[in-house]
């Protein structure tokens, strides 16, 4: 594997998306990166997110909106989706039964990787419209 050359944009788009847990999209990174990089266009911080997706460095999934989201937490977890803000939550895999109960037959080669959406509605929102 060729070794990449240092690049302060592409630390600071990893730092960004490090401190955050909202898992954004490119665009709402590159707007908070843009703060710190004013001449910084759109397409770097795409090659940047892929190349570090490539890396492994950063994982990428979509969960049904038409978005590719990002996310630094690169561990084994599930996702929960609030339907009504849009809210994407971490959630430990500790919380689901064992994986392999998932499946009911022999599958037809290797799984080498798995993800799970659940979708619903988060605490917030269900607590919004109980008190309107």
């Amino acid at each position: 594997m060729k070794t990449l050359k240092y690049s302060r944009q592409r630390e600071s788009i990893k730092t960004c998306l490090m401190n955050r847990t909202d898992h954004p999209t490119a665009d709402a990174l590159y707007l908070s990166i843009r703060e710190e990089f004013p001449n910084i266009s759109l397409g770097t911080v795409y090659r940047n997110l892929n190349l570090l997706v490539e890396l492994g460095e950063i994982i990428s999934f979509t969960c049904g909106d038409g978005s590719v989201h990002f996310d630094y937490t690169t561990t084994p977890h599930y996702h929960f989706v609030c339907k009504t803000c849009g809210h994407i939550h971490d959630l430990p895999v500790s919380m689901v039964r064992e994986t392999n109960e998932f499946l009911t037959e022999p599958v037809p080669g290797r799984i080498d990787s798995h993800s799970v959406f659940f979708y619903g509605e988060c605490a917030d929102c269900v607590d919004k419209k109980m008190t309107h």
